[in-house]
């Protein structure tokens, strides 16, 4: 299948938009970037320390601004961070340069997925369970919005998540 735009993979934290962003790029034959991973590289510090220096407006302002950088490529596969969809900015951005494909997952998932994680600053919470559910009843209906293909990864193998997002491409016009 040749890709004629960017895939953007949205959804909330641990629905594997990483995982399936690099396996998926390479099945295309295209580059993958995740925008968190860009951000470290970029700033040599992991996300929880801009977090705890610049507060999430100073990180969401750095998502942005390689959002805006990586949009200007074509045939690309990005991973976004669970909250990028918050911002005006970046839902136009991202309807406006590729295919968004929403990875779903239940809040349950990403419990069992982050359970041992340290470097998730939003859940560094007393209540994590409490936290994912906040995000979820907020981002959701955003990510539902913007999806020109939704796919879960609730229980699902990600060689059949795969499959289906490339079934489902070829679909697309």
């Amino acid at each position: 299948m040749e890709l004629k735009t960017n895939i953007y993979l949205i959804g909330p934290m641990a629905a594997g938009k990483s995982t399936i962003g690099k396996v998926l790029a390479r099945k295309l034959g295209v580059s993958f970037f995740d925008i968190d991973q860009e951000i470290i590289e970029c700033t040599g510090v992991e996300i929880a320390l801009i977090f705890e220096l610049e507060g999430e407006s100073g990180f969401r302002k750095r998502e942005t601004d390689k959002i805006k950088r990586l949009s200007q490529l074509d045939n690309a596969v990005i991973a976004t961070g669970g909250g990028a969809v918050l911002s005006k900015e970046n839902q136009v951005i991202l309807k406006n340069s590729g295919k968004i494909i929403y990875l779903q997952c239940s809040v349950n998932q990403q419990l069992s997925r982050t359970r041992f994680d340290t470097k998730r600053p939003l859940l560094q919470t007393e209540n994590p369970r409490e936290r994912l559910e906040q995000m979820m009843i907020e981002r959701a209906p955003i990510y539902e919005s913007l999806a020109d293909i939704t796919v879960s990864t609730e229980r699902i193998n990600s060689k059949r998540v795969i499959n289906t997002i490339v079934e489902q491409l070829k679909r697309q016009p």
